[in-house]
C-alpha cells in the first residue's frame, strides 16, 4: 500500500472517531437529558444506560448498507473520473460536521447531526461540481423539517402531558387513576417502541417482516407488559395507603421507569440511525481506495460500526453533560412525568413521520417535545432565551458546515494533490 494511501486512511479514521465522539456529546446527550433533568437518572447512570443501548443500536441494528452521499444530496457521477476527489470530500465532510457539533456542544446547544453532515456534503459538492450537482429539492425538504420536527413533537408532548396531568396527577382518586391509566400508557409505549424495533431493527439484521406483522408482535408484547404493570401497581397500592400529600411522589415514582424506558429507546434509535453519519463517509473512503471507483451505496463492515459505537459512547461520557444540562434543566423544569411525555411524544412523532415519509430530525423533535411540555405548564415555565439560542443554532448549522467543508475540501486537495 502506498504511503499516501496509508496517511489518508489514518487521517480518515481519526476524523471518523472525532465525528462519532461529537455525535455522542450532542445527539445521544439529547436522549438522556430529560432523564437527568427530572432526576430519574444521575449523569453517571445516564452514561451507562445510554452507552449500552446506543452501542447496541449502532452495532447490531446500525445500517449495514449506507448511502455514499447522505440523503441523496449529491450527484456521484461528477466524481467518476476522479474518485480521489470524493475521498477528500468525505474527509472534509466528516471533519467539518464534527467541528460544528463540537462547537455546538461547547455551548450546550442540541443540533442535528444529520443536518450537519448534509450541510458538509453540500459544501464540498458545490466546490467539486457546482450548484447543479446538489439536489436542492432534498435541501428544501430538510429545511422544512426545521418547522415540522419541533411543531409535531411539541404538539404530541403537549397533548400527552396535558392528559397525564389532568387524568392522573390531579385525579380525585390517584389509586383508581394509576390502576386504570398507567397500564394503558405502558401498552402504547411498548407497542410504539416494539413496532420500531421489530420493523426497522429486524430489517437491518436482514430478517425483514411485514409492517402488519411487526404491529401484531408489538401489540402482543404491549398487552403482556401492561397487564404485568397493572398487577405491580395494584400490589404496591395494597401495601400502603397513598394520601393526597404523597400521591404526587408516587405518580412520579412510576413515571420514572416509563421515562427511562423511552429514553433507552431514543438512545437505541440514535445509535442505529445516526452512527451512519460518522461511519458512512469513512466506509465510502475505504471502498473507493479498494475499488478505485465511486459507488452509490457502501457496505459497512461490523468493525466500522463498532468503532463508531465506541466513539459515540466516549463522546457522551466525556462531553455530553453540557447538552444534557440544556435539555434537562434550562428549557423548562422537568419531572419524570414531564420527561416521559417529552420522550414518548418525540419517539411517537419520529416513528409516525418516518412511516409517512416526512423528513424529520430526532434532535429537533425532542427539543420541540420539551418545549411542548413547558407550554402545557404555562408559557412562563419556558426560558425563551435558551429556546432562541437553540433555534438560532439550527438555522446556522447548514451554512456553517457548508463553509467549513468548502475550506477543508480545498485544503485537502492542496495537501494531497489530485
Amino acid at each position: 500500500m502506498e504511503p499516501l494511501i496509508i496517511i489518508i486512511l489514518v487521517v480518515a479514521t481519526l476524523f471518523c472517531l472525532y465525528m462519532a465522539w461529537s455525535i455522542g456529546a450532542n445527539d445521544v446527550a439529547n436522549a438522556m437529558g430529560t432523564s437527568v433533568g427530572s432526576k430519574a437518572l444521575t449523569i453517571k447512570g445516564a452514561v451507562v444506560v445510554a452507552g449500552i443501548f446506543m452501542f447496541s443500536g449502532a452495532v447490531f441494528f446500525g445500517s449495514r448498507v449506507t448511502d455514499t452521499i447522505r440523503r441523496g444530496m449529491l450527484d456521484t457521477t461528477i466524481f467518476a473520473g476522479e474518485p480521489n476527489l470524493l475521498i477528500y470530500g468525505m474527509m472534509a465532510a466528516l471533519l467539518s460536521a464534527a467541528i460544528w457539533l463540537n462547537i455546538a456542544s461547547r455551548y450546550g446547544l442540541p443540533v442535528s447531526t444529520t443536518h450537519s453532515i448534509v450541510g458538509a456534503v453540500t459544501g464540498f459538492g458545490i466546490i467539486a461540481g457546482g450548484f447543479g450537482a446538489i439536489s436542492w429539492d432534498t435541501m428544501i425538504k430538510i429545511v422544512s423539517s426545521w418547522v415540522i420536527s419541533p411543531l409535531s413533537g411539541g404538539l404530541m408532548a403537549f397533548l400527552l402531558f396535558s392528559f397525564v396531568n389532568k387524568k392522573i396527577i390531579n385525579a380525585d382518586d390517584p389509586n383508581v387513576a394509576m390502576r386504570a391509566l398507567v397500564p394503558v400508557l405502558v401498552f402504547f409505549v411498548i407497542t410504539i417502541l416494539g413496532i420500531a424495533i421489530f420493523y426497522e431493527g429486524l430489517a437491518s439484521l436482514r430478517l425483514p417482516i411485514a409492517f402488519w406483522q411487526s404491529i401484531s408482535l408489538a401489540v402482543g408484547v404491549g398487552l403482556a407488559v401492561s397487564l404485568w404493570v397493572r398487577s405491580f401497581i395494584k400490589k404496591i397500592i395494597a401495601r400502603r395507603s397513598i394520601d393526597t400529600l404523597h400521591r404526587f411522589n408516587f405518580v412520579e415514582y412510576i413515571f420514572k421507569y416509563l421515562q427511562i424506558l423511552t429514553a433507552c429507546y431514543v438512545a437505541f434509535a440514535i445509535g442505529s440511525n445516526d452512527v451512519a453519519n460518522a461511519v458512512g463517509p469513512f466506509a465510502a473512503i475505504i471502498t473507493i481506495i479498494q475499488t478505485d471507483s465511486v459507488v452509490a451505496q457502501t457496505v459497512v463492515p461490523i468493525w466500522v460500526l463498532a468503532m463508531g459505537g465506541v466513539g459515540i459512547v466516549i463522546g457522551l461520557a466525556t462531553y455530553g453533560y453540557k447538552v444534557i444540562e440544556t435539555i434537562g434543566k434550562k428549557i423548562t423544569e422537568l419531572t419524570p412525568s414531564r420527561g416521559f411525555s417529552a420522550e414518548f411524544g418525540a419517539a411517537t412523532t419520529v416513528l409516525i413521520c418516518s412511516q409517512l415519509g416526512i423528513p424529520i430530525s430526532t434532535t429537533h423533535t425532542l427539543v420541540g417535545s420539551v418545549i411542548g411540555v413547558g407550554f402545557a405548564r404555562g408559557i412562563s415555565a419556558l426560558d425563551f432565551r435558551i429556546v432562541r439560542n437553540i433555534f438560532s443554532s439550527w438555522f446556522i448549522t447548514l451554512p456553517a458546515t457548508m463553509v467549513i467543508s468548502m475550506i477543508l475540501f480545498v485544503f485537502f486537495r492542496f495537501i494531497f494533490g489530485v
